[in-house]
């Protein structure tokens, strides 16, 4: 861990991907993704066609994965917009790890 982690913040968003989302593997490359950040949380699809899910890591690497969620996402989707909700800084991740739900 270099100096630079030590003094960046823990946080945590909640997040909602819209449009054609579903059917692409978007779960698995956003798991992947994730744990090539060191982030922690979940994502899932929803019963509404959208991706939802829990970030939690340092400031930087989050604000990374939310780009990643606003405009890159998994070969063949589409990414309308990417809503965030429930933005928390926190003293340490609850989350050890990425999982996908079901």
């Amino acid at each position: 861990m270099g100096p630079d982690e030590e003094v960046a913040p823990i946080v945590s968003v909640e997040f909602e991907v819209f449009g054609h989302v579903q059917g692409v593997y978007f779960t698995k490359y956003c798991r992947d993704m994730a744990l090539y950040l060191e982030l922690g949380g979940w994502v899932k699809n929803s019963r509404r066609g959208t991706i939802v899910g829990k970030i939690q890591g340092t400031k930087p690497k989050v604000e990374e994965m939310v780009a990643w969620l606003s405009r890159t996402g998994s070969p063949g989707c589409k990414i309308e917009r990417c809503e965030l909700r429930d933005f928390e800084y926190l003293a340490r991740q609850d989350f050890r790890g990425f999982s996908i739900r079901f």
